[in-house]
């Protein structure tokens, strides 16, 4: 089975990791950052950041020929669990209305110092 390395126009990593791979219907994101499209500058709000990942994993999505329906599982690195979850919630639910049938989801406490307050990684199945 050949191994497919997804690249995106929103966001490039330093080191030769790929944005995304696919392998037959598994599609799996390296550290998704929230930095905003096209640079490497992290906005200030926790929202804007959540944004940008959305923004991010769409394009991965995209990219291995895939849809949100195809969303197994996201977890996302946090700093601040507490806020980071209501943060989420609209985002999460405006892409996965249908309470009967979202991904696991899984929020991770991390320590961060600088302006990152959120990061994410996700795991789709794409059935052709």
């Amino acid at each position: 089975m050949a191994r497919k390395s997804i690249e995106i126009e929103s966001f490039q990593h330093a080191n030769p990791i790929p944005a995304a791979t696919r392998i037959g219907p598994l599609v799996v994101s390296s550290i998704t950052p929230p930095t905003n499209p096209g640079s490497r500058d992290v906005p200030d709000s926790l929202e804007e950041q959540i944004d940008n990942l959305f923004t991010h994993v769409g394009q991965m999505l995209t990219g291995a020929g895939a849809t949100w329906d195809d969303m197994a599982k996201m977890t996302f690195y946090v700093t601040d669990p507490a806020a980071s979850r209501p943060a989420l919630n609209g985002p999460w639910v405006e892409r996965f209305p249908d309470p009967d049938s979202r991904p696991s989801r899984y929020n991770m406490k991390v320590e961060g110092s600088g302006p990152v307050k959120i990061s994410c990684d996700f795991m789709a199945y794409v059935e052709d």
